[in-house]
């Protein structure tokens, strides 16, 4: 695989661009015209566990995008669709990772590709402090495996997980990736969603069942009701997501979804608790915690419209 190209330079998506380019071609195609003229003219900076820099290539024109042979999604999975479409040709010849939370990505990148899919799934963390810096932080594994409806040789896979490798980055080649995929789905609704609703960071509470009131409790239930779904499914878990919520509670990481409420933006929550909810329903059995998580987010993102729409009303009538 000699020329990759990243979709989306968040903090993720920075990570692997900057790391891929010390050992490749790298191409950034990104949104904003402004990101991708200061990527080209200073590269990437990498600090905290890993301290470099790099130059690379960067574009927001599909135009100017060359032939790929890899192509790693890593933007926001609520933004896959409209990130591949403009550029899912110039890979058909190559291979495409998706890198996003929950279920469902796979199948968006697919239908704008004829290029083979790989399932991905990452639990490196990072913090994006400009569109040139990135902040390395958890130095964990992403996970690939075939998407098995494109059939994709369990060969590329490993191709494609040796070049992350190479670039000094953790990557395991999986036959089936599934299991790693539902093990983070069911970590990351169950954090995601109670952190969009409490507003706090994922913290000591997530993992805390000392009291009757203790927030853990939840979180051990939304997790217990995961693997029942799963389980349902026929997905054996790769790890278990307890163990999983009770390190990532030690750090106080804002979580995505949180940043997200924070600033009324479109949520994840159809690819994660929405996911579980609609896998349980599929699989015939009950899943009331995601289900009530995922609706109530739902809540949450129509009540921006709602407010604004009132407030407006109020503005108008004291015009009268």
């Amino acid at each position: 695989m000699k020329r990759v190209c990243v979709i989306g330079c968040g903090a993720i998506g920075s990570l692997y661009a900057a790391h891929l380019a010390r050992v490749t071609e790298v191409w950034a195609f990104v949104r904003r015209r402004e990101q991708a003229d200061a990527l080209s003219r200073e590269g990437l900076r990498v600090s905290g566990g890993h301290e470099f820099h790099v130059e690379l290539k960067a574009t927001a024109s599909a135009k100017e995008l060359p032939e790929c042979d890899l192509a790693i999604v890593a933007t926001k999975a609520t933004q896959v669709a409209d990130s591949i479409a403009p550029v899912g040709a110039h890979f058909n010849k190559g291979a495409v990772i998706s890198a996003q939370n929950g279920l469902g990505s796979e199948e968006i990148i697919a239908a704008h590709t004829r290029g083979q899919v790989i399932r991905g799934t990452t639990f490196m963390s990072g913090t994006r402090h400009s569109d040139t810096h990135v902040q390395y932080e958890l130095e964990t594994a992403t996970w690939l495996g075939p998407f098995e409806p494109r059939n994709t040789p369990f060969a590329m896979v490993k191709e494609a997980a040796d070049l992350i490798i190479a670039a000094g980055l953790k990557a395991e080649a999986l036959p089936d990736a599934r299991p790693a995929q539902w093990s983070k789905l069911i970590f990351n609704a169950s954090v995601n969603g109670v952190s969009a609703l409490t507003g706090l960071p994922h913290s000591p509470h997530f993992a805390d069942e000392s009291q009757f009131s203790s927030l853990g409790h939840l979180l051990h239930q939304l997790i217990d009701e995961g693997k029942k779904v799963a389980a349902a499914a026929g997905i054996p878990l790769h790890d278990d997501p307890w163990e999983m919520n009770k390190i990532g509670a030690m750090t106080n990481h804002p979580t995505s979804m949180l940043h997200d409420i924070r600033h009324h933006s479109p949520t994840e929550v159809d690819f994660l608790s929405g996911a579980i909810a609609r896998e349980a329903e599929r699989a015939g059995v009950s899943a009331p915690l995601h289900t009530a998580v995922y609706q109530l987010i739902k809540g949450q993102e129509a009540s921006w419209s709602f407010k604004d729409e009132n407030r407006a009303v109020a503005v108008r009538g004291k015009g009268h």
